[in-house]
């Protein structure tokens, strides 16, 4: 799908979505939000990572880069395929406004097993040839996740390399037993997959045909427990009990002057080019059937990365370490064409870092909430962001806007209300309207920033694990149409939605 030169949306997770079901997934609401989204003018939906989550709920840490969360996968089909009986809630009732994930990931779960019981027992043939078909197309990575998936509910959710070691190291004859000891259980997990991709599919296509484009999130760094791990360690930085010597992480700067240990593994740069970053080439390929554009997370790591010892706990005894840089980036375009990314290219960014993206020809990332720390020349200034920039009032990682003019100091906030016109009754959305005014070929904002949400309904604090982290959700009210219309008026008047909008007709 093409963009239009200059084009605005909204950040919002799948799991954030209203719906009965004790999370947001692709269904009826996952529609209805590219319907109100198009409504509003709204040409962008930027989701967070699309697999299944990790240690802390964090779409950051999955078990693998290439499958879809479970926990996306609506029920409401599947019960209309005739696979799955009407889910009875349990009791207390799911709250609709934040997810419990461990009272939801285990429901869920169990109605996807019953649904696949469901499809193997009953599916009439036509499904179970576009079951089959699907199966060998996604052969590349499929059968590897699968198993891996029914070893880790063999072992007890132990790491991998904590399993005997004929599986640890993938001897093949261990292999072959493994399938056919749990060839039951992975053949559940291609069927969550299948209906996966299924029904993001049929997501996408209704998001398109309406005039918005999907934007995913792609992590830098894979989990050390992960499919992508087990299947290759060769490309990985591993000893020889599996174990990672030095760890992923970023170095102290102005907003974190501990720095962060983020834990992952590193790649083998070296091993990667060898096979020309097949694996890249097929993890964006991947990507790529399910946005229409993708931000990169932290870009900088392209050009130089932070090692950290492993048995260090503080980030401040890495080191820097050369990226591959563009030549990752030219073997991908070489198999699939140019690329629609957005670099993330937050933090602490050194020249090199500018030079690459530059050379990639890939936007980069401006946060308004960043903007108002010095003086007129700073560069997440509206006035100063270039059409090559992607602006937004704040990420997954920010507080909402509301939440962080309570916490901002005295001078910032004094410069936002003179540059601004505004007080903190309207913040957000002079926060909005002065990123939509700027040059940024897109403009996104996060749903809690549209609605004008406090601290309190922040997505993410980084570098903590469980408590409110991803467990936002939002609910249709009045309050959802009122901000569909601040949004096509904002959109109209700033020319990232048709100017027919700037009245803001009633039915949006």
């Amino acid at each position: 799908m093409k963009l239009p030169p200059r084009s605005s949306g909204v950040l919002l997770h799948t799991s954030s979505l209203p719906g009965p079901h004790g999370i947001g997934d692709l269904g009826v609401d996952a529609h209805r939000f590219v319907d109100w989204l198009a409504d509003a003018g709204q040409s962008l939906w930027q989701m967070l990572p699309i697999n299944p989550i990790g240690p802390g709920h964090s779409p950051y840490q999955s078990v693998s880069a290439f499958a879809g969360s479970p926990l996306m996968v609506a029920l409401a089909p599947l019960v209309h395929s005739g696979w799955l009986a009407e889910p009875v809630l349990p009791e207390p009732p799911f709250d609709p406004m934040r997810v419990d994930y461990e009272r939801v990931q285990l429901w869920r779960l169990q109605q996807l097993r019953s649904a696949a019981q469901g499809f193997f027992a009953s599916a009439a043939d036509a499904d179970r040839a576009l079951f089959q078909a699907w199966c060998t197309a996604q052969c590349g990575w499929l059968d590897d996740f699968a198993l891996f998936m029914a070893l880790e509910v063999a072992h007890r959710g132990e790491p991998w390399w904590a399993w005997p070691a004929p599986l640890r190291w993938r001897e093949s004859g261990a292999l072959r037993a493994a399938w056919k000891q749990h060839e039951a259980e992975a053949h559940v997990w291609q069927f969550i997959q299948w209906c996966f991709d299924t029904q993001f599919a049929q997501l996408k296509a209704h998001a398109n045909a309406r005039g918005v484009a999907l934007v995913g999130d792609l992590p830098i760094f894979i989990a050390h427990h992960s499919v992508d791990c087990w299947s290759r360690p060769d490309l990985y930085e591993l000893d020889a009990d599996g174990l990672c010597p030095v760890v992923a992480g970023a170095p102290p700067d102005d907003l974190g002057p501990e720095g962060q240990r983020w834990g992952n593994p590193l790649y083998r740069w070296n091993r990667m080019a060898e096979e020309n970053f097949a694996w890249w080439t097929a993890r964006v390929q991947r990507a790529l059937a399910h946005a229409d554009v993708f931000r990169i997370d932290h870009f900088r790591g392209f050009a130089g990365y932070w090692a950290i010892p492993a048995e260090s706990f503080s980030a401040r005894d890495g080191h820097w370490r050369e990226g591959p840089g563009k030549a990752l980036f030219d073997a991908i375009e070489a198999a699939l064409g140019k690329l629609p990314i957005i670099a993330e290219d937050l933090g602490l960014i050194t020249p090199d870092v500018v030079a690459l993206r530059e050379a990639c020809g890939y936007p980069g990332m401006k946060i308004l909430q960043f903007a108002f720390g010095g003086d007129a020349t700073h560069p997440f200034l509206p006035h100063n962001i270039a059409a090559d920039f992607v602006v937004y009032t704040g990420t997954h990682d920010n507080d909402t806007a509301l939440g962080w003019w309570d916490h901002a100091p005295l001078h910032e906030r004094d410069y936002a209300a003179i540059y601004l016109e505004c007080d903190d009754h309207g913040l957000h959305a002079a926060l909005m309207r002065a990123a939509s005014q700027s040059a940024a070929c897109m403009a996104i904002f996060p749903m809690q920033d549209v609605l004008g949400r406090s601290g309190d309904e922040r997505m993410n604090v980084p570098g903590t694990l469980g408590g409110d982290n991803w467990v936002w959700r939002f609910a249709w009210n009045d309050a959802v149409q009122t901000a569909g219309r601040l949004l096509a008026q904002i959109g109209a008047a700033s020319g990232r939605s048709p100017f027919r909008l700037l009245k803001a007709v009633e039915h949006v």
